[in-house]
């Protein structure tokens, strides 16, 4: 079965898939992670391969930017390939001051500023929250691997460049950690399909100490979250 963005060719998708934003890190997770690989898609150059980890199976797919897309791509995945748990791994822009370059970031929860949510219809605010399950195994993983993390509170942005470039201060001050585009999104079409998602993120860039990596190392240097997403497949 194929999908408008999904053409597997006959080629499996895992039950279990590592969802990165950019099709290059999966490309690069797919041919230093894993053993077995065959690629299943390829339409719009958005990447994804199948493999497996010390013997597990698991695939990895490219997503793009926003929660547009990522909406797009999780609910052909879950609702036309039975993918049950879905784990977004991305960059962030941290708004604490504790939060350094490379740290990792578990998405507990997502508040966003999109209206995403509004599609369903709720006489009310849904909140957009991991699976405990997935997040527990990551924690698990984490620590068996001695990878420190910070678990809370993320904001999914429709806007990269804000004209205003304070508004992350409330944000900060609810106790937010980080800033993203995706993971809402993800936890919404999980959480109405009956999906698992998580989303674990590592410091690209401080909007609060103005660091920031480069594009290179945002595509390979990222190793500490592809470590714990693999091993708690």
């Amino acid at each position: 079965m194929n999908t408008p963005h999904i053409n597997t060719g006959g080629n499996k998708i895992a039950e279990s898939i590592l969802l990165p934003g950019d099709p290059l890190r999966c490309k690069f997770i797919a041919e230093n992670y894993l053993t077995d690989v065959v690629q299943f898609n390829s339409v719009r150059n958005m990447l994804g391969f199948t493999g497996k980890y010390k013997g597990k199976e698991v695939s990895v797919m490219g997503t793009g930017m926003g929660m547009p897309s990522i909406g797009i791509y999780s609910y052909e995945l879950i609702t036309k390939f039975e993918v049950k748990n879905l784990i977004r791994i991305g960059s962030c822009g941290a708004i604490q001051e504790n939060l350094k370059l490379y740290d990792i970031v578990i998405g507990q929860g997502a508040s966003t500023n999109s209206n995403f949510a509004s599609q369903y219809g709720l006489p009310g605010t849904f909140a957009p929250i991991a699976s405990y399950e997935l997040l527990f195994k990551a924690v698990e993983s984490a620590n068996k691997l001695g990878i420190h993390v910070n678990i809370g509170n993320i904001l999914s942005s429709d806007i990269f460049y804000d004209d205003n470039k304070d508004s992350y201060l409330l944000w900060k001050k609810m106790g937010v950690l980080a800033i993203e585009m995706e993971a809402a999104a993800l936890y919404m079409n999980a959480a109405r399909l009956g999906a698992k998602a998580l989303c674990i993120l590592t410091v690209s860039d401080s909007i609060v100490n103005h660091e920031e990596t480069t594009a290179e190392e945002r595509q390979t240097a990222f190793h500490k979250m592809m470590e714990i997403s693999l091993d708690m497949i």
